[in-house]
């Protein structure tokens, strides 16, 4: 990847779309995540997609609309354990499985979810 080349860049807006997409179809039918949702899932949806279009590198449109990401304290009135993380990664990586993108790309989102899925952890088992 040169200087100029984000991963945003690189993953395509598209495909990033239909990751956040595939991952949301798939908290919608995971009995533990799914409660942890609103009955619409679509703004949840938009976040994320929006959070990862800047984390990638892409256009800043979610600090303009929701400031700084504080992760830890807007994921915090959430029960995030083990069990948890564990079925909120099984989701991503079945999205990741159906969007195939170069083997770098893959790589940096999977450190990336593996990574902020633990740093979210709040919870004892």
């Amino acid at each position: 990847m040169n200087d100029r080349t984000t991963y945003f860049d690189r993953i395509g807006e598209e495909n990033l779309r239909k990751l956040i997409h595939d991952f949301y179809e798939n908290i919608a039918s995971d009995p533990v995540m799914r409660p942890m949702y609103p009955m619409n899932l679509a703004p949840a949806e938009e976040r994320l997609y929006l959070f990862m279009q800047q984390y990638l590198g892409g256009p800043q449109t979610y600090n303009e609309l929701r400031g700084h990401p504080r992760l830890r304290q807007r994921h915090f009135p959430f029960s995030v354990d083990l069990n948890a993380r564990t079925h909120w990664m099984d989701c991503m990586m079945r999205a990741m499985r159906k969007n195939p993108m170069d083997d770098e790309s893959k790589a940096f989102l999977e450190s990336y979810f593996e990574d902020t899925a633990t740093f979210l952890l709040n919870r004892p088992n």
